[in-house]
């Protein structure tokens, strides 16, 4: 269980990571056990039951970059965990000037002769090279995704043992490759860089003629689960049968020539989806002379996804034909021990069911492929994911290599996590980070995979392709508005900071993007954030809101959680009454003195300081210009810009009249303000802002007797100022009506 948290200590600032390596551990680390780590089958969408786990102690050493293997290895590494990691033993950083090496030998089971073997990497970051029995059998170029080869000609002079011989060279961002947020100096929100081997290793024995992959696309449409089988080996008169499951029985059948469509019928097919994530169980046989010469056996979830319009008329995210609001974290996949690699499969579990536990229902993966038993996970428990493409940094513009290399990996990870019916929505950019011709990779990448959505880019870089738009905002919440063919996504918001003291991986130098002193004040901001963010599903219509982040990361102290995933930083109950109340109906927002986003309303306005009363209703403003706001620059992100203001500080105010008495239940603002303003009404403060938005967005209002807005004459006087970049100011005010019940214990 999570501790309670008995005294916390506000830390602000950003400091470099200390000389000795942090010390911090999950409690998973001492369940490691080296002679098996990760013992899991590494791929559970096509599994056999012949195989070797390779996981385990490695002969190691480190090199000159343009060294050949070293003739002896006198350290040991833990496989599959990084050279970087605790876990892994070595404990090292490696320069762009140097490469790693791993060795160790095999015995063959006597039962595999006369097979094809294969010899299969999870994941090695990033330029990898194998030989086995002095044989150089291949060399593989990408951090993320796996690959195979084919060893059986290396195994022809001794097929009883075989010596297996890695190198792995990795510039991390010495180099232009796809590479997340790995850096040879952490600081900030990069980390701590991984090198070589950091997924499973393992053999296999495969017939002559064997299943190589397939794409499992679901047509919930059609009921129907189209299947592209594709083999290895000679194909002339093999036949291919496929079967869905539905717990042991049998439920639909298909049968083709090699190469041919086979397609699965299901009556009244079971759903996928967070709530009720039903798996169908699949088997695909490889037929010779009606004999069974290769079986694998998988999974399959049947959903639909897609954006269209929802029946209060606002173009949504849609799952098997009805609107899903998505809100989960934004999740980095980091361990303090394993940095890229869990410990365990249990640790791997628990971060995914302490997000359901909250009431979430999504986590962005965020710049980050992880192993495939990560998404199976997901699939099984029901998690849906943004899945991110890792980010490059490499040189602009980018040179036509780096770009086939970072295109190569990207169809890499659509296509090796294809069969995951939790994938939703494929990112193929975040925040600009190596970003280039976004149009065309959007595409690409729809192209690829017309099954699921695609965000051409996460986060202030738009280029108006794609399934979503989407931004950041820190601490937010904010939402775009919905487009006639995009959905709205809140991208990235929160990053609300809390260090606890001895669960960091530095006690000093932390940081989060709003720090907090304790437990109790962090909870109600974060029920704050997610009470605002109620409203903007239904006004202007958002989709998904991704909260940064599942724990601490490092010097980040922003997580819910700390690093060592020993503290729940906030209080569940009430964050998770919070969060579930996001599936009910959402609030109406109804419009009590209008803003100028639609329709231009006239102020009056100054730039030169007026006497300190100006916010008074008795004050005469009818020297001050008169103008339709909004007011600002054009060019700021969100603004409906009628009035330009271009200086440091503006003076506005606006008399109406309000018709009849109003009774205001949740009264709040909406505005879009570039940067701090202060919000007066009839001479009272409404609210005092920092910062700046990217939109129009939805702030309570707490001004004591703001309990109606009676019959009569009003005035509305707001001051904004600006220091550097975009600027904008325009508000109104509105009242949000709250359920009239609480929502019911369940997700849409």
């Amino acid at each position: 269980m999570w501790k309670a948290i008995i005294s916390l200590l506000l830390v602000v600032g950003v400091a470099s990571v200390s000389a000795e390596a942090p010390k911090l551990r999950t409690r998973w680390a001492d369940q490691v056990d080296p002679a098996a780590p990760w013992p899991e089958y590494p791929r559970p969408t096509m599994a056999r039951k012949e195989w070797l786990n390779l996981n385990g102690r490695w002969d190691f050493a480190v090199s000159d970059r343009s060294a050949t293997a070293p003739p002896t290895m006198d350290r040991r590494i833990l496989v599959p965990f990084a050279v970087e990691s605790q876990l892994g033993g070595i404990g090292l950083i490696p320069t762009e000037n140097q490469r790693v090496w791993y060795r160790r030998k095999v015995a063959i089971p006597a039962s595999w002769r006369g097979k094809r073997v294969l010899l299969h990497f999870g994941a090695s970051d990033w330029e990898t090279r194998v030989w086995v029995n002095g044989v150089p059998v291949g060399e593989h170029r990408g951090g993320y995704d796996g690959f195979s080869f084919d060893v059986t000609e290396a195994l022809a002079k001794n097929d009883a043992e075989a010596e297996i011989l890695v190198t792995a060279w990795d510039p991390t961002d010495a180099g232009p490759q796809a590479r997340g947020k790995q850096v040879r100096r952490p600081e900030g929100i990069f980390y701590t860089p991984v090198t070589g081997l950091w997924q499973t290793v393992w053999m296999e024995p495969v017939p002559e003629t064997s299943v190589a992959s397939y794409r499992a696309v679901p047509d919930v449409d059609r009921s129907e689960l189209r299947l592209e089988v594709r083999l290895s080996g000679p194909s002339q008169g093999v036949r291919v049968r496929a079967e869905a499951l539905d717990g042991r029985t049998v439920v639909a059948r298909s049968e083709a020539a090699a190469g041919g469509p086979l397609g699965l019928r299901l009556e009244s097919p079971k759903l996928w989806s967070p709530e009720r994530p039903f798996l169908y169980g699949l088997r695909i046989h490889v037929l010779r002379n009606g004999r069974t010469v290769d079986r694998v056996d998988g999974y399959f979830g049947m959903r639909k996804v897609e954006v269209g319009k929802a029946p209060d008329g606002k173009v949504r995210i849609l799952l098997n034909g009805k609107p899903l609001f998505l809100v989960g974290f934004l999740d980095q996949g980091y361990w303090p021990d394993g940095l890229y690699t869990a410990p365990t499969e249990e640790a791997l579990r628990f971060d995914i069911e302490a997000t359901k536990r909250l009431g979430m229902n999504l986590a962005r993966k965020h710049v980050k492929v992880e192993p495939e038993r990560w998404y199976y996970l997901c699939d099984k428990l029901g998690l849906a994911v943004f899945q991110d493409m890792p980010s490059g940094f490499g040189a602009r513009p980018m040179p036509e290599a780096d770009q086939r290399q970072f295109e190569a990996e990207l169809d890499r990870m659509v296509e090796g996590r294809f069969n995951h019916p939790s994938i939703l929505m494929w990112v193929v950019f975040n925040e600009g980070w190596g970003q280039y011709d976004t149009e065309r990779l959007t595409e690409r990448v729809k192209r690829l995979d017309p099954t699921r959505l695609v965000n051409n880019a996460s986060g202030w870089t738009d280029h108006k392709v794609g399934d979503v738009v989407d931004i950041h905002v820190y601490p937010g919440p904010q939402a775009p508005a919905p487009e006639a063919r995009r959905a709205a996504v809140l991208g990235e918001f929160g990053g609300l900071g809390l260090p606890v003291p001895g669960h960091m991986w530095q006690e000093q130098g932390n940081w989060g993007y709003q720090s907090f002193q304790d437990r109790e004040a962090l909870t109600r901001r974060a029920v704050e954030l997610y009470e605002q963010l109620h409203p903007l599903i239904s006004e202007p219509g958002l989709s998904a809101a991704v909260y940064t982040q599942t724990t601490d990361v490092e010097i980040e102290a922003n997580g819910f959680l700390t690093y060592d995933r020993e503290v729940l930083k906030v209080d569940e109950g009430r964050l998770r009454k919070a969060i579930r109340a996001l599936f009910g109906p959402a609030p109406e927002v109804r419009t009590v003195v209008p803003d100028s986003q639609s329709v231009g309303l006239e102020w009056r306005w100054t730039t030169e300081k007026p006497p300190e009363n100006w916010f008074e209703p008795s004050f005469d403003d009818s020297s001050w210009k008169l103008g339709k706001a909004g007011f600002g620059t054009t060019g700021t992100p969100g603004a409906v810009v009628r009035t330009v203001w271009s200086g440091s500080e503006l003076w506005i105010r606006r008399t109406f009249e309000a018709p009849e008495t109003v009774r205001l239940r949740r009264p709040a603002l909406r505005v879009h303000h570039d940067e701090d303003c202060e919000v007066y009404l009839d001479g009272k403060l409404l609210a005092s802002l920092k910062g700046y938005t990217v939109g129009y967005t939805l702030v309570p209002v707490q001004a004591a007797g703001l309990g109606s807005l009676r019959k009569g004459r009003h005035t509305l006087a707001v001051r904004v100022r600006n220091t550097a970049g975009g600027q904008y100011i325009d508000v109104g005010i509105v009242d949000v009506v709250p359920l009239p019940k609480e929502p019911k214990e369940k997700e849409r």
